[in-house]
């Protein structure tokens, strides 16, 4: 069995570490691929551009993604990932500092598996990034096409 990928779209460095560091806090030790904004993560998902010798045929076993992004918000992501039929399945988790309920509303209408504000406290954090790892990579089963 391949390993699951796991494709954090975070803008914010501090929130970048905190999470892959909460992973491995968490024995959570799938690969990380890192998209800084709203772009990269388009251009990752549908192989755009060069693919760095990846394989553009293995797509994440799960997106974390962050709301208030750079050249490409959260919000369109999800929509372009619930609106092509390679993607559609994958599980998206919105995880967001966004306490305004339009956010969680859009989200959810958008197609959104789940949305999670991030603590502000470290241990909380871990916690909630234990929690996510636990059901999403191990509990949750997905179709193979």
């Amino acid at each position: 069995m391949t390993e699951k990928v796991i494709l954090l779209v975070e803008d914010n460095p501090d929130d970048e570490k905190l999470t892959v560091r909460a992973l491995k806090k968490n024995n959570i030790v799938n690969e990380v691929v890192i998209a800084r904004d709203g772009a990269e993560a388009l251009d990752y998902l549908f192989s755009v551009g060069a693919p760095q010798g990846r394989d553009t045929s293995r797509l994440p076993a799960l997106v974390l993604l962050d709301l208030k992004l750079p050249k490409v918000d959260g919000q369109e992501v999800l929509r372009r990932i619930r609106g092509d039929e390679r993607t559609r399945r994958i599980p998206v988790v919105i995880l967001t500092s966004s306490k305004e309920e339009q956010d969680m509303m859009q989200s959810y209408n958008s197609g959104a598996n789940s949305y999670i504000r991030k603590p502000v406290d470290f241990m909380q954090f871990t916690e909630v990034v234990r929690n996510l790892g636990l059901y999403w990579l191990m509990m949750n089963e997905t179709p193979s096409k």
